[in-house]
């Protein structure tokens, strides 16, 4: 029973960061890099858009049970997608003037996918453990 929902719940997962990518890119942005793992964490999707670098954390979900989805992404999870973004731009060194988190919120309704789009939705001071 436990694999059989945390494989439907990757599916659902993955469709939604699908939708979320193909909205970036509907929307002018250049999709960069997904599921970028470093440590012991992810970024969803790196993203760009002009000369902005854009890390999007994308929570899907089927329903309003717990919230919309896109508020799910807490504290912790906020300084976890810091810190990988840190390691990224050291490991990367991406050419952009400025960068920004994003999150994306999908709802999954009867083989739609609802889009909620919150740019500069959480920000990280410099010199903390997130960045």
């Amino acid at each position: 029973m436990m694999k059989r929902q945390t494989s439907y719940r990757n599916k659902l997962g993955k469709a939604g960061e699908d939708a979320a990518a193909a909205f970036l890119r509907k929307s002018g942005y250049e999709i960069i890099d997904r599921n970028y793992r470093a440590e012991r964490g992810e970024i969803d999707i790196i993203a760009k858009i002009e000369r902005t670098l854009v890390f999007v954390e994308v929570k899907t979900s089927r329903n309003h049970l717990f919230g919309p989805p896109e508020t799910w992404v807490d504290l912790h999870k906020q300084k976890q997608v810091g810190k990988i973004a840190q390691i990224y731009l050291m490991r990367e060194n991406p050419d952009f003037e400025t960068c920004r988190f994003d999150v994306i919120g999908v709802l999954s309704r009867d083989g739609r996918m609802e889009i909620h789009h919150i740019e500069d939705a959480f920000w990280l001071e410099r010199g903390t453990d997130a960045f």
